[in-house]
């Protein structure tokens, strides 16, 4: 049996935060029985969430791909591939997944939907030959991936912390990528701008003119022009 590993706490982002279906707790929690046919269902809200919309499918290579969820599968006298092979049919023949194949480069690819009317739709316009499949080269979504804690940056870049600027922290974390936050904190330690301020006018930057748009030095320069113009000025607190 596995030691059981210490839960550290949740996050209070909401961007950590995946809306589980109120359905999931009326009609299936309590049905469900197989360990890996939750998880796969839990992953599948998840992965769909942090992928988005556009992208309203998973396939098995998604599940195969995240090393820390193939480590996770209860497998028995199988391995992890049979064991996420009969998961994922056990959560088609209950209705919670929708399955469809589309042939693509001359091989035929598995897709699975959530059973919502956005999977429902798309399932019936593969049946019906009105959409294409494009493969999806973004890097892939993992479990695994922690995004950096913008707290922890912000301690160990900066400063410490306050009950105000902590409260300026989640603000952030709610309206930037953390990986912009990461960047940004990066770019203020080169400059010896170690200031909340500094980063944060950089942030404002990259959501008004596009994080891709300008190159980090002018990023810099524009964020040092906004901090010396309201250096004196205090923290503003959230509303």
């Amino acid at each position: 049996m596995r030691a059981i590993k210490a839960f550290s706490g949740f996050s209070s982002s909401k961007r950590s935060s995946v809306p589980v279906p109120s359905e999931f707790f009326q009609e299936l929690l309590a049905d469900i029985e197989d360990i890996n046919e939750l998880k796969v269902i839990l992953y599948t809200l998840w992965f769909l969430q942090r992928r988005g919309s556009v992208v309203p499918y998973i396939q098995i290579t998604d599940f195969q791909q995240d090393v820390a969820f193939m480590e996770g599968l209860v497998c028995g006298d199988s391995n992890p591939e049979q064991a996420l092979s009969l998961a994922l049919s056990q959560a088609v023949e209950r209705g919670v997944l929708l399955h469809a194949t589309v042939r693509a480069n001359g091989r035929e690819i598995a897709l699975y939907f959530l059973n919502s009317a956005l999977g429902r739709a798309a399932v019936e316009a593969i049946q019906q030959g009105r959409w294409r499949y494009q493969a999806d080269t973004a890097r892939p979504i993992e479990i695994g991936r922690q995004p950096p804690n913008v707290y922890r940056l912000y301690e160990q870049h900066i400063g410490p912390l306050t009950p105000l600027i902590a409260e300026v922290l989640r603000e952030a974390e709610d309206t930037y990528p953390p990986e912009w936050i990461e960047e940004a904190i990066q770019i203020a330690v080169e400059r010896n701008a170690r200031n909340w301020r500094y980063v944060e006018a950089i942030l404002k930057r990259w959501k008004e003119e596009g994080k891709g748009e300008r190159k980090t030095g002018a990023d810099s320069q524009e964020a040092l022009r906004q901090y010396s113009e309201q250096w004196q000025k205090p923290v503003r607190k959230p509303r």
